[in-house]
């Protein structure tokens, strides 16, 4: 990973941080985008600290994101590629989903996703060579009760990326998804479910964040599609 710069959208917590502090540890450059500042402990001491951007934005607000993108973007030209992993859930009975809950989901998990990378993929198509890697759900494999516009963005997201792959192949732009199962992260904080106790109910952030440097290193010409991740035993309990 030395040598290497890649972005990682939603940072601050969870699967974001957690790719972060993967890819530092590897020897890689950061560029951190989330609406909070990226911190952790595993983040201290300087060798790390100095390959490590952060960039506060709403991913969800257009406009913002348009501003930041081209700015970050007209001063970089060694970017190798990007991991999306900012959204949120939102679930309940669809009938209950005013058109502001619906309108703020699909923005957050889905068009922010699109709007970013159309920044980004026409300067890794000029190098010739990039990574995409979009942090999907299981939601997006298999849908389920209390969770259509939820599983409908993510569902997408998985569509999204095949056809980004289809156009990418000949620029040599790698395109995968990695579709986790429930994570112990704050993705819970603001739901009345969260994943059970025991270690085999959850996946750990780091789990995902080592899935990413799986995808990331493998040789040129070979392209990790798509994978599915879940908890051995999946068990979800009420707060």
């Amino acid at each position: 990973m030395k040598e290497r710069h890649y972005l990682v959208t939603g940072a601050s917590s969870g699967i974001g941080l957690a790719v972060v502090e993967g890819l530092l540890g590897e020897g890689a450059e950061v560029t951190a985008i989330a609406r909070r500042s990226t911190e952790s402990a595993r983040l201290n001491g300087e060798s790390i600290r100095s390959r490590l951007t952060g960039i506060r934005c709403d991913l969800a607000n257009f406009s913002e994101l348009e501003t930041v993108m081209k700015e970050w973007l007209g001063s970089r030209i060694d970017l190798d590629g990007a991991v999306f992993c900012h959204g949120y859930g939102d679930f309940g009975n669809f009938e209950e989903f005013s058109v502001e809950r619906i309108v703020n989901l699909v923005n957050t998990n889905l068009l922010s996703h699109m709007l970013v990378a159309r920044h980004i993929i026409p300067h890794l198509k000029r190098r010739r060579n990039g990574d995409l890697v979009f942090i999907g759900s299981e939601s997006g494999v298999r849908g389920g009760k209390m969770g259509a516009v939820y599983s409908a963005t993510k569902y997408a997201i998985n569509g999204f990326a095949e056809s980004l792959r289809a156009e990418g192949t000949s620029s040599n732009l790698r395109v995968s998804v990695i579709n986790p199962g429930a994570v112990d992260s704050r993705f819970f904080d603001n739901l009345d479910f969260c994943p059970g106790d025991a270690r085999e109910n959850y996946i750990d952030p780091d789990d995902v964040s080592q899935m990413v440097s799986t995808v990331l290193k493998m040789p040129r010409g070979t392209v990790i599609d798509k994978v599915n991740l879940t908890p051995q035993k999946k068990v979800l309990r009420k707060k």
